[in-house]
């Protein structure tokens, strides 16, 4: 038993932050169907290794299927559980769903003067004004703020008040018979395929478009990591930058589930308060055996 405990220290030292840090998935039971009466179920997580469940569920509230005539509809048959939700999608249309999780909302994080002071009696520095891990308890925090929220429910005396505003988009897609195309909504950061995400198979290659509000989004770091890190000891993350049209192609090195991430900030903020725009997608695509 030491010598296990042992060895699980060295190799937790050993392993970078970014393979330990929570990833958010939804992962559908199917991609690829046709029928008449088609049905996938679709796990939704937060969790340490891909695809398995082993930190928080994932809220449902803010899921939308968009199905291939543009028309909207939520999971069916919803349920959360300690580690995971789950809902169904029902294929009733030919064509491509798109089956995503989009958060959009402004949050704000302040100091008062009591934080301060209980900070200082402890002989510790509160937390920084982004947030951070360990310090005092900051003075306050908003979720989902209103541009009322932010000019009623912090307080006067607030100081180092910093406010964020936040989109983020966690997808994955499904098709009943043959493709059709995927339209972006020109809202936040989102992937716009040139291949199609339910035609990928393993030693093709694959390119993708990334946009934000409408617009191609160059210099993005993109990073691929396929399922199953649970048991292999390396992520053998694919990494990639889109270019100025913001398109960028990776090459897929074997079948299964692929988790894809990226993110970008800039200034184009709804509410005047917040300096900061922070935009996040995740998407998950199957890729088939040859």
């Amino acid at each position: 038993m030491k010598r296990i405990s042992i060895l699980a220290a060295v190799i937790a030292a050993a392993i970078p932050f970014s393979a330990i840090a929570h990833k958010q998935w939804l992962v559908p039971s199917s991609t690829v169907l046709a029928g008449k009466d088609v049905w996938i179920t679709v796990d939704a997580a937060i969790s340490n290794a891909l695809y398995y469940p082993d930190h928080n569920p994932m809220r449902l509230d803010n899921v939308v299927i968009t199905a291939p005539d543009g028309s909207t509809h939520k999971p069916q048959n919803p349920a959360t559980g300690k580690y995971r939700s789950v809902f169904d999608v029902q294929l009733a249309q030919q064509g491509t769903y798109r089956i995503a999780n989009v958060n959009a909302g402004v949050s704000a994080r302040w100091d008062t003067p009591e934080s301060l002071a209980a900070a200082k009696a402890a002989k510790d520095a509160p937390a920084p004004a982004a947030g951070g891990m360990g310090g005092a308890p900051r003075g306050g925090m908003l979720r989902n703020a209103s541009a009322e929220d932010l000019a009623t429910r912090i307080p006067k005396d607030a100081v180092n008040v910093t406010v964020t505003e936040g989109i983020g988009r966690v997808e994955t897609f499904a098709t009943n018979g043959s493709p059709s195309e995927i339209k972006a909504t020109g809202k936040g950061l989102e992937l716009v395929p040139v291949t199609h995400p339910n035609d990928l198979f393993a030693g093709e290659a694959a390119t993708f478009r990334f946009m934000v509000d409408g617009q191609p989004a160059a210099g993005l770091e993109i990073e691929i990591i396929r399922g199953g890190t649970r048991y292999r000891n390396a992520q053998e993350e694919i990494k990639a930058t889109t270019d100025p049209k913001g398109e960028f192609s990776v090459t897929w090195t074997e079948a299964g589930m692929y988790w894809l991430e990226t993110a970008t900030t800039d200034s184009k903020t709804s509410v005047p308060q917040a300096k900061q725009r922070r935009l996040s997608y995740v998407g998950t695509f199957e890729v088939l055996p040859q």
